[in-house]
């Protein structure tokens, strides 16, 4: 019987094999950490995951490392320090979207008491575990990813398509698409 080995295909040189090894698909539950990964996987749109992993620490440091207080508060002098930012994806709507999306997220915390409840409620609370055996074999969007788009979308919340949200689900653990011969597999599937 062969041993599960082989890392999950897009995990060949880094950034990608350390996010990998670490943080992909491993359950998170810390509300910062969770906002950080919807901003970034936003962030990411029309974008290579490469290359929002290689910005991701000045986008750390340009977004007050992802303090939803101060990001919701952001005024046009800070818009346009990030507009000049050559660390960070210079679009003028994701920046836009990310002081949205602060504002949104405080509102969700005082409704749920924490993103986290609100968040792992489209799954039940467990990570869904899923037996792909190729990358080509994970879907692009799942019924849990469509319900989660269209209600942060009524919560005003942007860069929230099914696609993106479900990228968002795979990287914060929610759903563990790690394929089957993936040593990464079972150890995310042990946090559960």
């Amino acid at each position: 019987m062969k041993k599960n080995t082989e890392r999950c295909g897009w995990a060949k040189a880094e950034p990608n094999l350390t996010y990998h090894d670490t943080e992909w698909g491993v359950p998170q539950h810390d509300d910062r950490v969770l906002f950080e990964l919807l901003i970034l996987e936003g962030a990411q749109a029309g974008l290579s995951w490469t290359t929002i992993l290689n910005k991701r620490e000045n986008y750390r440091r340009a977004f007050d490392h992802f303090d939803v207080k101060k990001i919701a508060k952001y005024g046009d002098k800070k818009v346009a320090a990030l507009l000049a930012d050559a660390g960070i994806v210079r679009n003028r709507l994701k920046i836009a979207s990310t002081i949205i999306n602060a504002a949104a997220f405080i509102a969700v915390q005082k409704e749920f008491g924490s993103f986290d409840c609100y968040l792992w409620s489209f799954v039940g609370g467990k990570p869904i575990v899923n037996h792909h055996r190729a990358m080509t074999d994970v879907p692009a969007r799942t019924p849990e990813s469509d319900a989660l788009s269209k209600d942060l979308l009524k919560r005003g919340f942007k860069f929230v398509g099914s696609t993106i949200m479900y990228a968002f689900m795979q990287a914060n653990g929610m759903v563990n698409d790690h394929v089957v011969t993936c040593p990464r597999r079972q150890a995310c599937a042990k946090l559960r």
